[in-house]
């Protein structure tokens, strides 16, 4: 607070300024198709976010080391955010406005809905690591404002990734009820309408502190109406200003975000290239990388789903068999009862449990199915259809090479009888694990040197200088 001649406070201006202007007349329904109009809006702005989120991350290291925000990396997140505050307005954050958003990162001066960050000269370093803290109770208030779930924040070492806001909670209520006043009246209330605007407003100014935008904390209080609380109102007759130019151009902007895009992939491929190594340095048994569950029913058989080698070509056969190598079933039964384990072709297994009762499993992530039956299991090993089979007390085991057909595990008692339990393991050798981690992790560096580039390109064309300005 400042307090004027007169003696009055006055209330300090933000460094984050929202505006809106109420763009009466309003059409009474056409806030009943918005979502549908503006999807060509979240489709575009879906890409600008997830470069939103890179930028950010690059903006907090820097901030870090030089305690600056990078100005092209500042025209580009101001810009998105403008750009989704423009589209909120005109859709349920705000029904303020019939006039169709413009495509741009730019300011729009002409536009109801306006969005302005002051650039800061200088940050606080350190803050950048614990801004996302700081902001939790505005975060909880932004929460009951936007609605739990259409807040998004996540948050690294460096700061927030993003953030994004919808209609939803106590915005889209009102929001709603403002939507059937005008439906049924003409009129969008205004009351309602000034009171919005301070929960959007609120919601802004978080989303900026969080993304580093500024060291201001935030003001716990609701800025009501169309202006920020010092912003003079400018008279609507007025002629447009010219728009202000931007260097964020369509191709630089591609380029960010498919500089982000693989950026992002290839955190998700070094993730699954180190999980795969893992797995074969730390994971194998007798060379065999294996997963077990336990399995007990009162049927006479435990039955996989079918293995489906039938349509696959010999050569794509004999990859799979490089790729794969040898399959192990291991099988310790719960109890001291002999355990039978075996693999047929689906056919001669599907003959052998017919009318029997037993479950079928078709993964170990999934609840085994319970097929019903009353015939009685002869003892497995009587039969000679097995490719493989394996019986007697204790843990038991096959090792068994892919082979054309369908095939199927079955696991039994020794002597045909119902009451099934046991610990089944399935592994694979998978000799080719260790090359194929190895060659995520190779492509990940690639991705992230092509993303590294193609943002560090797109950065560099935007950072023609120009005359100071705010964001």
């Amino acid at each position: 607070m400042t307090t004027t001649a007169g003696g009055r406070d006055a209330v300090t201006a933000y460094p984050v300024r929202v505006t809106g202007r109420l763009d009466e007349p309003l059409s009474r329904g056409l806030w009943l198709v918005k979502w549908i109009l503006a999807i060509p809006h979240y489709l575009v702005l879906a890409f600008l976010w997830i470069g939103f989120v890179v930028l950010t991350l690059v903006a907090g290291v820097a901030i870090l080391f030089t305690t600056r925000y990078p100005r092209p990396i500042w025209d580009f997140t101001v810009g998105v955010m403008r750009w989704s505050w423009r589209v909120h307005y005109y859709t349920y954050a705000a029904l303020g406005t019939d006039r169709y958003p413009p495509f741009t990162l730019a300011d729009v001066p002409d536009y109801p809905a306006r969005l302005t960050v002051d650039y800061p000269e200088r940050l606080n370093r350190w803050l950048v690591l614990v801004k996302w803290l700081l902001a939790i109770p505005h975060l909880i208030i932004v929460g009951v404002f936007a609605g739990g779930g259409i807040w998004l924040t996540t948050t690294t070492d460096t700061g927030p990734r993003g953030f994004q806001w919808a209609a939803g909670g106590l915005i889209g209520v009102l929001v709603l009820f403002a939507a059937i006043a005008l439906l049924f009246t003409g009129r969008y209330p205004r009351p309602i309408f000034d009171f919005v605007m301070g929960m959007d407003r609120w919601v802004v100014r978080t989303g900026a502190y969080t993304a580093l935008m500024t060291d201001e904390y935030p003001p716990f209080r609701l800025d009501l109406g169309e202006t920020e609380p010092e912003a003079p109102t400018a008279p609507h007759d007025d002629p447009p200003p010219e728009p202000v130019p931007h260097r964020w151009t369509a191709g630089k902007i591609t380029m960010v975000v498919i500089g982000a895009l693989a950026a992002l992939l290839s955190a998700g491929t070094v993730t699954g290239g180190v999980t795969l190594l893992w797995l074969d340095q730390t994971q194998r048994d007798d060379g065999f990388v294996s997963t077990s569950r336990s399995f007990a029913t009162s049927g006479s058989a435990i039955a996989s789903d079918q293995i489906e080698a039938g349509g696959i070509a010999e050569g794509e056969l004999a990859a799979l068999r490089t790729f794969v190598g040898d399959v192990r079933v291991e099988v310790q039964p719960v109890g001291n009862r002999p355990v039978f384990v075996g693999i047929a072709p689906a056919d001669d297994a599907a003959r052998y449990l017919q009318g029997v009762s037993h479950i079928e499993v078709d993964d170990f992530d999934s609840a085994p199915v319970a097929r019903p039956g009353s015939a009685v299991l002869t003892p497995p090993a009587d039969n000679g259809f097995w490719a493989v089979q394996a019986s007697g007390p204790g843990p038991q085991q096959v090792t068994w090479t892919a082979q054309p057909g369908d095939w199927v595990v079955v696991v039994a008692n020794a002597d045909g009888s119902p009451g099934v339990s046991a610990i089944v393991g399935v592994g694979a050798e998978l000799p080719a694990l260790p090359l194929v981690g190895a060659g995520l992790l190779v492509f990940s560096v690639f991705l992230l040197v092509v993303g590294g580039a193609l943002v560090a390109v797109a950065i560099s064309q935007a950072s023609a200088r120009s005359p100071s300005r705010s964001g």
